[in-house]
């Protein structure tokens, strides 16, 4: 593949730039990094794309998403929601507003002073369409890779990923 070698090219070319202006500055991760950071950037823009097609952003498809893997009756609180979401309190209160408003969820009185959150049907059906076409377009990204290569990618990624601690 022409392109994979074009930028593979380009990412040494830097690196080997770099390693004559300042020999002392380590250089040889660098290709790796590059081609890190291009692969997530287009899995970031194909991701956008799908995701503007079905009319919905990143966080409201988190939102819903992680409400549907929870199972049946696909409601969490705030509070869990936030933690798998990975964001703040703060930031899932405005997740669930908005969906909220779009009619994807609805709130509850939980126990205690926990506030429960619930897929409505629109965002039951919603998010049913929207994980299928946006792992589509994720398994479409992936299929150059054979089987074994993605098992091998994904434990690199996850032992490098290890290896960085908290950002």
């Amino acid at each position: 593949m022409t392109d994979e070698r074009d930028e593979l090219a380009r990412a040494r070319a830097v690196a080997e730039a770099w390693r004559r202006e300042l020999p002392e500055v380590p250089t040889a991760p660098l290709p790796a990094v590059w081609l890190v950071k291009a692969v997530a950037s287009r899995l970031r823009r194909t991701r956008e794309r799908t995701l503007h097609t079905l009319g919905l952003d990143a966080a409201t498809l988190d939102l819903l998403s992680t409400l549907r893997r929870a199972g049946e009756p696909w409601t969490l609180t705030t509070r869990e929601l936030a933690g798998r979401c990975l964001v703040t309190a703060g930031a899932i209160s405005q997740r669930v507003a908005r969906a909220e408003q779009q009619g994807l969820v609805q709130r509850s009185p939980g126990a205690g002073r926990s506030v429960e959150v619930s897929l409505t049907p629109e965002g039951h059906a919603l998010v049913e369409r929207s994980a299928a076409q946006v792992l589509g377009a994720d398994a479409a990204a992936t299929r150059g890779l054979a089987p074994d290569e993605l098992a091998d990618l994904e434990r690199l990624l996850a032992r490098w990923l290890s290896t960085l601690g908290e950002p």
